[in-house]
């Protein structure tokens, strides 16, 4: 299965299906890479239908406390952008279905290489990037590039951005277009639903493209709500904190911190799937 088309599939299937999709944040190589992969590989069944996975940087601007804090305890750990490709080709061995992004920074892929990080990227089985420092302004840097490559470039829009800007977020953007739910950094804030369904519905009369909610969502009644006006809930800051607090009180076993983080991600899934 081609890279990209695995995003499109998956919301051609959530939309049949009347569902809201869940996509669950993690950070490659946090607490450790074997962990990380382990619980990667246990995300679908715990009701992930997208997996999104941070690549580890030490200047994460729109990153809030916690998932600075995973970025930190994976470079710790010795994680990088070899590894965190190296995390998916891993999961893809035994998953060719589920959806795959990366999220992160241009620092990184610059010093590693763009083509040689997308030829990686595609060959690793990635279906989309969110890169959240390149603006459209930087299109031929990553975002083209990576179009022609069929691997989507998802783009984030925000409280602030404008009817005049939305055009320009969109016109290149691929698999879904990332709302953000607040202003600030992630996890800071609890999202206003008023002022997301309003803005949404604005972003919905100049495009088709899926929208997918996140930042500030916490826990299942929050999801539940935002899912009765979105098309996916991104949860990113709750699950890092679900799998630190599992790791602290049981470090040298596995199963342990898996099925914390999969009970935590199973309540978000069932949460959503009572909108109707």
């Amino acid at each position: 299965m081609i890279g990209g088309s695995r995003i499109k599939n998956k919301f051609i299937k959530l939309e049949e299906e009347n569902k809201t999709g869940l996509i669950t944040f993690i950070t490659a190589g946090d607490p450790n890479y074997n962990i990380s992969l382990e619980i990667m590989k246990s995300l679908p069944a715990s009701g992930a239908d997208i997996i999104e996975i941070g690549m580890p940087f030490t200047d994460p601007m729109a990153d809030g406390p916690r998932i600075q804090a995973s970025y930190l305890r994976a470079l710790k750990e010795g994680q990088n952008l070899k590894k965190t490709i190296k995390l998916i080709k891993s999961f893809r061995q035994d998953n060719d279905k589920t959806p795959v992004v990366l999220m992160g920074y241009y620092n990184p892929i610059y010093k590693f290489g763009v083509k040689k990080f997308l030829k990686e990227a595609k060959e690793a089985g990635i279906d989309g990037l969110i890169i959240v420092d390149l603006p459209p302004e930087a299109d031929e840097e990553v975002c083209n590039p990576a179009n022609k490559m069929n691997i989507d470039f998802i783009r984030l829009a925000t409280p602030t951005s404008s009817i005049n800007r939305l055009p320009t977020i969109i016109k290149n953007s691929s698999g879904f277009l990332y709302y953000v739910s607040v202003l600030g950094i992630t996890g800071s804030k609890t999202p206003k639903i008023e002022n997301i369904k309003k803005n949404i519905k604005t972003i919905k009369s100049l495009t088709n493209i899926p929208i997918a909610v996140g930042f500030g969502i916490k826990t299942p009644i929050q999801a539940l709500d935002i899912s009765k006006i979105s098309d996916a809930v991104v949860v990113g800051s709750a699950i890092i904190e679900k799998i630190n607090e599992a790791y602290n009180k049981n470090n040298s076993d596995v199963d342990f911190i898996i099925n914390e983080t999969s009970i935590f991600v199973k309540s978000l899934s069932n949460a959503i799937n009572r909108k109707n």
